[in-house]
């Protein structure tokens, strides 16, 4: 199939400087290189303020939908559109800096819409978490100051774990990682960006 729906994520408050939405960018433009109709939707979780969820909007999401009132829908309107943009894509390109050993808080604000039980997770017969994001491919560009893939940093990452871990639980376990690391270390910093991008492979 040439022809694949991508969604990239950026998720920096850098803008156009940011080295993950560049390292974003090279992974997108690969992938179309591989599958020349696909189609892009990009989602800039920064400019478009993905707002943190609130009392109101956490129980309307409990809340079974025949029993929501027309408020309670209104306030899913966004968690509704996310879900909706994550379920109609093929791959999904998520630019994510480490800020202070983790990801930014619009990235978990938009975890934390797309998390909706009977949507996209449910529990079998024996309570066990199951996925219902499926067939989908994930790429992390993940830019960081330091060196965080060496025995050292590896415990203070908490970018690609989690969102392997947590990505993972709601299906998506086709998840691949590139980084652009050392961004402010003097040895390796001039070569970050580059190294990362050569290092992009599309399977």
């Amino acid at each position: 199939m040439s022809s694949k729906r991508i969604l990239q994520l950026n998720s920096s408050i850098m803008g156009e400087q940011s080295y993950s939405r560049k390292l974003g960018n090279a992974i997108v433009e690969k992938i179309q290189q591989k599958y020349p109709e696909s189609t892009v939707e990009e989602l800039d979780l920064v400019e478009n303020n993905i707002p943190h969820l609130t009392p109101e909007t956490l129980q309307a999401i409990f809340t079974p939908v025949e029993h929501q009132t027309a408020e309670m829908k209104q306030r899913l309107e966004l968690s509704d559109k996310l879900v909706k943009q994550v379920f109609e894509s093929d791959i999904i390109v998520i630019g994510a800096p480490l800020i202070n050993l983790t990801i930014h808080s619009s990235l978990k604000a938009w975890i934390d819409h797309i998390t909706r039980r009977g949507i996209t997770f449910g529990y079998t017969a024996e309570g066990l978490p199951t996925g219902l994001v499926e067939g989908k491919k994930v790429y992390v560009a993940m830019s960081s100051g330091g060196v965080y893939t060496d025995e050292q940093g590896k415990a203070n990452d908490f970018v690609a774990p989690y969102l392997k871990s947590f990505l993972g639980f709601l299906g998506m376990k086709d998840l691949t990682v590139f980084r652009a690391e050392g961004l402010h270390v003097p040895v390796v910093q001039d070569t970050a960006l580059e190294k990362g991008i050569n290092s992009i492979i599309i399977d």
